[in-house]
Formats: structure tokens, sequence, C-alpha cells
């Protein structure tokens, strides 16, 4: 890959990529169109073909795969130095709006409409895992190939990958891991040297050796560390991954506050990994968000200006596409899996009811997961006006 045809300035890069980290609402999808919009439609600083192989690539890498994409558009244009530029200029506006969103919710004593709002927005949380996961689902499939063995393996991976999520949370790197494994096993792709396999599996192994050791502020690093290196197969897989831990182990959090933390990072702008910054705050005040956010994209930023110019070999690599396509349906599994363990910390009756209607909404309607959350949290907000119980 060359780099960006036409030198913008730092200037330019921030106050653009700054634009988009505002305005975009909707997840991966709407970051990506507007990338396109902003840097081949609109300026023709990249190609179309450099933009989609840049798509590709990140789409190879543990973590939130539409930052990274933003880090690599700058990159191509302006080097590192437009990378972590256009990278902060993304991220920034949302995590600001996300961590003042976390000092009105995790107030001590929130108003009644803003504990209804957060109960009502919670509700549909399970039913945004679900709508997440079956969007994943056509290109992991297609992606496995047309053999039964290949489908089955796939099932397979999906399968553990749900258990997982829903009964040992904590633990799902080691069966993302595995899964990506078991593929390159049964694909006989392990590179010859190895160093190619080992950029997309040393990470994992070496912190899953090390979490046994964590706690305090070392608890918190290793929940974004995972959020931000581990996390295989799209932003909402940090939600198995993070649930358990958070809620029952180091109780930074009760399960509703989970739920509104995932609702937050669903409705703000940029990107769902944010929701770790809600985490941190809970479990440390501002500080605790703030050192949770680097952590989280620390890795993105790594992982594109380090090995941006080594993303054509990655990408035609046999070992990294078998362990993507064995680790792709895990995430998709403990994705869906994850609906679970977010439903049972629903606490009242209305909130099932507000459950239901968003799964219609999203699944059945295929009517937009942002909007479907901000009427869930209207109606927790009427129902809190009328006196109905909101509080878990």
């Amino acid at each position: 890959m060359t780099m960006g045809r036409e030198r913008v300035s730092l200037r330019v890069i921030a106050r653009e990529w700054g634009r988009i980290g505002c305005i975009g609402f909707g997840g991966p999808p709407t970051h990506i169109a507007l990338l396109r919009r902003l840097c081949v439609t609109d300026r023709g600083w990249l190609s179309a073909s450099d933009f989609e192989d840049g798509i590709a690539a990140t789409n190879l890498l543990p973590g939130p795969a539409s930052t990274q994409l933003s880090i690599f558009c700058a990159w191509r244009l302006r080097g590192a130095i437009g990378g972590l530029v256009g990278g902060l200029c993304f991220i920034v506006p949302g995590l600001v709006l996300i961590l003042a969103l976390s000092a009105l919710f995790l107030a001590g004593h929130p108003p009644r409409a803003v504990e209804g709002a957060a109960a009502g927005a919670g509700a549909a949380v399970a039913a945004v895992a679900v709508n997440a996961a079956l969007g994943l689902m056509p290109a992991s499939w297609g992606r496995a190939g047309s053999r039964r063995a290949q489908r089955g393996r796939w099932a397979l991976y999906a399968l553990c990958g749900a258990a997982a999520a829903a009964t040992v949370g904590p633990f799902l790197v080691l069966v993302l891991l595995a899964a990506g494994l078991a593929e390159v096993a049964a694909r006989g792709s392990w590179p010859r040297p190895a160093p190619v396999l080992h950029s997309v599996a040393a990470v994992p192994l070496l912190a899953v050796a090390a979490v046994g050791g964590v706690g305090g502020v070392g608890a918190l690093v290793w929940e974004s560390f995972k959020v931000g290196a581990l996390s295989y197969g799209g932003g909402f897989v940090i939600v198995p991954l993070m649930q358990q831990d958070v809620v029952h182990v180091y109780h930074w959090m009760t399960g509703a506050q989970f739920l509104n933390a995932v609702a937050l990072g669903q409705i703000t702008p940029g990107p769902v990994v944010q929701t770790v910054a809600v985490v941190g705050y809970a479990a440390a005040g501002l500080g605790g968000g703030l050192l949770a956010a680097v952590i989280a994209f620390a890795p993105s930023f790594a992982f594109v200006l380090l090995g941006g110019r080594h993303f054509d070999r990655v990408r035609t690599s046999p070992a990294v596409q078998a362990f993507l396509t064995g680790a792709g349906p895990a995430a998709i599994g403990a994705i869906a899996g994850s609906a679970i363990p977010l439903g049972l910390e629903l606490s009242q009756l209305w909130q099932v009811g507000v459950l239901a209607a968003a799964l219609v909404w999203m699944l059945a309607l295929r009517r937009n997961v942002v909007v479907g959350l901000i009427a869930a949290a209207l109606i927790g907000v009427a129902a809190s006006l009328v006196g109905v119980p909101v509080g878990g």
C-alpha cells in the first residue's frame, strides 16, 4: 500500500476527522460511509481500491475496526503524526460526551427521569446484541467455505462462543483464541516460519498468561486491554468480555448500570468501544474513565501506526485468514449469547415489554438501532413520571 497521493494538512485532518467523530452515530457502518465519502468521493485523497483494502486490513485486526480505519486513512495521508491526529480527533468528541453522561447516569441520586431513561434504554440492550450478531453472520458464513465440514466447524465455533458468553464471559478470550487456532490447524495453514500468525495470536497468549495476577487498578487495565486488543469480531463482543467481571467480580457497577453503559456506547457518536470509559468511570471516577479509554484505544494506534506497512502481507497470509475464519463465528456466537445474561439483568416487568418491542423494531422491522434505544429511553422516562418502579 502506498501513501496518499495528496499531502493534506494536519489542520484539515483534525477538522474533518473531528467532524466525523461528532456526527458518527450508528456504529461502524456509519463511520465507514462517512470516511469513504470524505476520503474517496468528495476529496479524492484515496482511491476506491485503496480504501477497500484498508477496510479489509483493519477487519483482520482485533479491536474496534472503524477506529482503526479512521487511523489508517489519516496515516495514509500524513504518516504517523497524521494517524495520531486523525484517530484522536475521531475518538475524543464521543469520549467527552460519554464521560459527561456517565457522571449523570452514575450519580449517587440521579433524577427520577434519568433513572427511567436508563432503565428503558438498558432494557433494549439484549435486542441490540442479537441484532449485531445477525448483522455479522452473512459475511462470516460466506467466508467459512461451502464444504459441509467447513460449515460444521463454523456452527461449532459459534455455539462455543455463545455458550462461553452465557456462562464464562471473562474467559471468552480463550474460546476465541482456541477457535482461531483450531481453524488454522484444520486448514493446515501453519506458516513456516510463523511470525505472521504470531502477530495475531501472541498478544492474546501473553495477556491470558498474565490475567491471574491483576487486581485493583490492574484489574481495570486488564479489562480495558481485553476490549482494545482481544475483541475479535466487532465492537459488541466487548459485552461478554466485561460483564461478569465488572458486575459480579469487581462490583464496579450493578447489572442495571452495566446495561446503561452498553446503551450509552450505542447512542453516542464514535466507536462502541467507548463503553469501556463508562466502566472506568464507575470503577475510579473521571481518572478511571480516561485510563480505561487510553488502554482500550492504544492497541489500535499501535496496530496501524507500527504495522500498517505490513498490511498487504498480513491480508494474504493463509494463517491469518484461517485464524479469523475460526475466531469470527466464535465472536458472533458470543455476541448473540451475551443477550442471555443481559436479559437476566432486567428487574421490572415493563422492561420485558420494552425488550420485546425492541426485538420487533430491530429484528422484524429492521429499523435503526439508535432510534430504538432512544425510544426505549423515552418509554422509561414516561414510566418514571407515572410512578412505575424503575430501579432494581
